[in-house]
């Protein structure tokens, strides 16, 4: 499912988004993510060592799974009519098991709660992040998605 409209989402409690399209992780995005966060652990980029390590092979960051909930909300919102939509934060987040560099990831959103916040709102969105061909996700977060209010028409920028 997708939200297209401010007044869809500030009424959608509960609502099942479905899943994402599927996202392919080789070793060459997960050494190119090591490289712009610093993070250059074995287990992630050192295929020769992760060999003999406890997963048998480079694993995909955590971090990298987290920074591609914005590609998988492209898949559930298009909101129309507000001016901005953002990442406000997370209340809860788990990385719960490892998902091999190589493999394909998607998302799997559900809107759990709603804030009204006067001027926006605040949709607390269940994602579980599912690496193909494992039974459990990868990573289990809330993240709270900031969508402003319509503007007026007489507010509407040039």
């Amino acid at each position: 499912m997708q939200v297209k409209r401010y007044a869809e989402l500030v009424s959608a409690t509960g609502t099942e988004l479905g899943y994402t399209d599927w996202v392919e992780l080789p070793q060459e995005v997960v050494s190119a993510f090591a490289d712009v966060t610093g993070d250059h652990q074995w287990i992630h980029v050192d295929a020769d060592a992760a060999a003999r390590g406890p997963f048998g092979t480079t694993i995909v960051h955590g971090f990298l799974l987290l920074s591609l909930l914005p590609t998988f909300s492209e898949d559930w919102f298009a909101i129309e009519d507000s001016p901005m939509s953002i990442n406000y934060g997370f209340d809860k987040i788990r990385f719960t098991s490892v998902v091999p560099a190589g493999s394909r990831v998607r998302g799997h959103g559900e809107i759990v709660a709603l804030e009204d916040r006067g001027s926006a709102v605040h949709a607390t969105i269940r994602v579980q992040v599912l690496a193909e061909g494992s039974d459990r996700p990868a990573c289990v977060a809330d993240w709270i998605y900031r969508s402003l209010a319509p503007l007026a028409t007489a507010e509407v920028p040039a």
